[in-house]
């Protein structure tokens, strides 16, 4: 599942119901306390890493009604509630009106420990007389309502059978929107298994103290050991339920014995258990070779150890096959960075948000991340205005907002602008460049001008080409922009006539690629020493869709049962993705001078390199 959106009524400074869209990506922008880190912590009490206390109750709203809202999509095709029956939550009609699961958690705020008061799904759900309460009873009072209607049931003993069979009865359920309260009766075996398919999420926030058990240090070990057991979760839970079956057996015999002797006292008795917590069962820490705890560092120091944790993250990601959902939440992640560091930091957050299995959403108010990052992904929260916060969502608005409030105006260092489509390109020409310099090449190394400012990479993807033009028009810098192709001639290249419109532009220059795309400039030999086991011909692909080649063939390798053609979409696009990210980091390090020359005879790639030199040199 992804999340998609995330509101709040009567929490801390949202007295009114109040949504943000979430991307893959993320920034709540806006000035010191406009509300961005209470977005964090909410989620933080949704998922259940941290608790709610009074100081989270507006005090100028209804404090019975605190609401945390998040709303998901890619729900499972498929969920097994009882006896292996699959269902899924269309089925069940717990979706919302759009299609998606919509969970409101409810706090009762009148409490000096604010209380939940329970779970609830905002769905299209029955109306009609016997249909409207089926999620909540159990399998004698299913099949009392199965008789009482004369339905023949086919499988008394599954409760979704049951219930799916009694829908089937009306002819009309009367589907109205309502609240459905999960965490009660029944339902709750329907929410435990909703649990499980809820992504993992990690909070890092800017503000710790350096106690010995200060977490900032901590939480990213903490953080990969939730998600190490996110991914293996169908396993533990087996193990559980073993655990607690063997044990319910042994103590409803002990009971049993005792009746024997005392029936008033095993009257009293009753088996329960309580499922481990189980990453609380691992534990992991870095620690100094001098055995100075990390805490005990500097502030700089401990934020870095955080820094590195997610360039690793975003390594590891991109190399997992099969990764579990994961939400990084980051407040002011550039807080005590040097600023060659916060640029790594942002560089990782683009290449996490490129995973498809992986979220990331971050605070600041530093309107540098606004300049770096994607028009979509900015999120204006505004000043206090009579006890509410006003959401902003991505468009141009949202930019000037930025811009007027807390000014986005460009570093005096910066030479050059360059437009590329999506981070793998960047990826592709930042490493091209470093293998060019280990062979005595006469190129700039990107990574570095990067690092000083003088170059600054954009994305053109989606609808981004026209507003980054408007956006750069003033800064009197040159921009350098590669297309990708797409197209196979006679077709002219996809994005062609943006590219005139450009050239005709004082001081910016466009090219495209003559092949497809940039992954079909890496030689084959490049690609077989990282994918030693690939069977096809990769000599002449000069317009194929490299990565979908790939990722079928390993798809195909592996063990999975289904054929790549029977593979959904989305599956189909993760695997894709990941493929990517392989081909433009370990694929382009195994390249060489020769190998370049044999792929680009023309010589494209090393001309584009000379002409960010010349830029920088220029100016």
């Amino acid at each position: 599942m992804k999340l998609i959106s995330i509101g709040l009524k009567n929490f801390r400074c949202y007295s009114k119901e109040s949504f943000v869209d979430i991307n893959d990506l993320t920034v709540l922008i806006g000035r010191n306390d406009a509300g961005k880190s209470t977005l964090l912590d909410a989620l933080s009490i949704f998922f259940e890493e941290s608790k709610m206390d009074a100081d989270d109750v507006c005090v100028f709203g209804d404090s019975s009604d605190v609401r945390i809202i998040c709303e998901f999509t890619d729900l499972p095709d498929n969920i097994i509630i009882d006896a292996d029956y699959p269902t899924n939550l269309n089925n069940e009609h717990l979706v919302n009106s759009k299609g998606n699961l919509e969970i409101h958690k409810i706090f009762d705020g009148t409490l000096k420990t604010p209380k939940l008061k329970g779970v609830f799904a905002k769905a299209l759900y029955p109306a009609a007389e016997n249909a409207n309460d089926l999620a909540w009873l159990k399998n004698k009072e299913l099949k009392d309502r199965a008789n009482i209607l004369g339905i023949e049931m086919s499988d008394p003993k599954v409760n979704t059978v049951i219930r799916k069979e009694i829908r089937e009865y009306f002819e009309t359920l009367d589907l109205k929107e309502q609240e459905i309260q999960l965490d009660k009766e029944e339902a709750k075996k329907i929410w435990d298994k909703i649990l499980q398919y809820l992504p993992s999420f990690a909070l890092f926030k800017s503000d710790r103290q350096s106690t010995d058990q200060d977490e900032e240090a901590q939480d990213p070990m903490k953080a990969a050991v939730k998600e190490a057991i996110k991914e293996k979760e169908e396993e533990f839970n087996k193990l559980s339920k073993y655990v607690e079956e063997q044990v319910k057996r042994i103590a409803e015999q002990t009971v049993d014995k005792i009746r024997e002797m005392d029936p008033y006292l095993a009257g009293e008795l009753e088996p329960q258990f309580s499922p481990p917590k189980w990453d609380s069962l691992f534990k992991m820490s870095l620690t100094g070779d001098d055995q100075i705890p990390i805490n005990k560092r500097g502030s700089g120091v401990r934020r870095l150890i955080l820094l590195n944790f997610f360039r690793a993250k975003a390594d590891s990601k991109a190399k997992s096959i099969e990764a579990t959902n994961t939400i990084y939440a980051i407040e002011e992640p550039e807080t005590s960075q040097h600023p060659s560091n916060q640029k790594l930091l942002v560089q990782a957050f683009l290449e996490l948000a490129e995973d498809p299995s992986c979220q990331v959403i971050i605070t600041t108010h530093t309107p540098t991340f606004a300049r770096l990052l994607p028009l979509k992904s900015l999120r204006y929260i505004s000043t206090p205005q009579k006890n509410t916060r006003r959401i902003i969502d991505a468009g141009e608005e949202t930019y000037h907002l930025v811009k007027k409030e807390l000014g986005v105006l460009p570093e005096n260092d910066v030479k050059l602008f360059i437009g590329v489509e999506g981070i793998n390109d960047e990826l592709f020409l930042k490493n091209i460049s470093k293998v060019l310099l280990s062979e005595g090449f006469d190129i700039p190394n990107l990574d570095e001008l990067e690092d000083t400012g003088k170059i600054i990479f954009f994305p053109l993807s989606g609808d981004n080409l026209s507003r980054w033009t408007t956006r750069l028009a003033n800064l009197n810098r040159p921009e350098f922009y590669i297309f990708d192709r797409d197209t196979k001639p006679p077709e002219p290249p996809k994005y062609g006539k943006d590219a005139e419109e450009i050239n005709s532009k004082t001081n910016c220059e466009a090219v495209s690629t003559s092949k497809r795309e940039l992954e079909n400039y890496i030689h084959p030999d490049a690609i077989m020493d990282v994918y030693s086991n690939l069977k096809i011909n990769c000599s002449d692909y000069d317009f194929e869709n490299l990565p979908e080649l790939i990722a079928k063939e390993l798809h195909e390798l592996s063990e999975s049962p289904n054929p790549w053609d029977d593979v959904k979409e989305k599956k189909k696009k993760e695997k894709i993705s990941q493929v990517k990210r392989w081909l433009n980091t370990d694929a382009v390090s195994n390249m060489t001078l020769t190998r370049l020359k044999e792929r680009d005879p023309d010589g494209e790639i090393i001309l584009w390199l000379e002409k960010i030199k010349q830029y920088i040199e220029d100016k």
